[in-house]
């Protein structure tokens, strides 16, 4: 590791010590936060270092698991570190105030209890919500976490992620946390596939007794700052033509491809 004097990094605050290698490392480590996945050569490109750099900074942040390879060996993704470290996204004033119009129109459309959330490590947080106007409903729970791969908000955005993030959150075969959840790593990324071709999540008592959800992508191009849209119902306006019909009004809140806000 060599530590050049007097050296600073163009975008960075001026500094009497540079450690270059580091400084690399953390670069590497931003890109992250706008790029699904990179590529040696697409991290040597973007950050003009060498490919046997890039190469070498890469290999050490997966034996850190702040990043993973995917199954090609060419590629890598944020590992479960950097993932667990990403403040999630949902509580900036402007997200919020673009997302609480979504959630108005949601509650409008379903008539249903309607959160966001977002993903930490392996577990989700409600980062807003709408309570429903029936009498019997489900109580909004903003700020609260739950296990991600128990929940239809939790597998809508595990769904997002590359089966190798996934089980690099996840590192041993089988599951805790809910009785009726997936509980090996087989049958939660067979669950996700569904939901990838399906389009939405959902949720039938897993993570709570009674309470049966949908959950469609709300917001986000990458890891850092995807959003899901979650209505919730309990159990006797739950079953699958409910479910079906109301990811398709949450779409339709969403401004989903299949359902235009109107």
């Amino acid at each position: 590791m060599r530590e050049t004097k007097g050296h600073a990094h163009p975008t960075g605050p001026a500094r009497d010590y540079t450690i270059e290698s580091l400084d690399t490392g953390l670069r590497l480590m931003r890109l992250f936060l706008t790029h699904d996945a990179l590529t040696v050569s697409g991290a040597a490109e973007l950050l003009s270092i060498g490919r046997s750099t890039a190469h070498r900074v890469l290999s050490t942040l997966e034996g850190r698991g702040f990043a993973v390879r995917d199954v090609t060996g060419r590629g890598y993704s944020a590992g479960p570190e950097l993932v667990r470290l990403g403040a999630p996204a949902g509580f900036g004033a402007e997200v919020r105030e673009r997302v609480g119009s979504v959630l108005d129109d949601a509650v409008r459309r379903t008539g249903e209890t309607v959160q966001s959330a977002a993903l930490i490590g392996d577990r989700i947080i409600v980062t807003d919500c709408r309570e429903s106007p029936h009498p019997v409903r489900v109580a909004p729970a903003p700020g609260r976490t739950r296990p991600a791969h128990a929940t239809a908000g939790g597998r809508m955005l595990l769904s997002g992620l590359t089966d190798e993030q996934v089980c690099a959150l996840y590192p041993r075969e089988g599951l805790d946390g809910a009785p009726h959840a997936p509980a090996s790593m087989p049958a939660l990324l067979a669950e996700l596939a569904e939901t990838r071709e399906r389009g939405y999540a959902l949720s039938r008592g897993e993570s709570v007794p009674g309470l049966y959800a949908v959950a469609v992508p709300l917001t986000g191009s990458t890891w850092r700052d995807r959003l899901a849209l979650i209505a919730c119902a309990p159990a006797d306006r739950g079953d699958d033509a409910a479910l079906a019909r109301r990811a398709g009004e949450l779409r339709r809140s969403a401004g989903l491809p299949g359902g235009r806000r109107t």
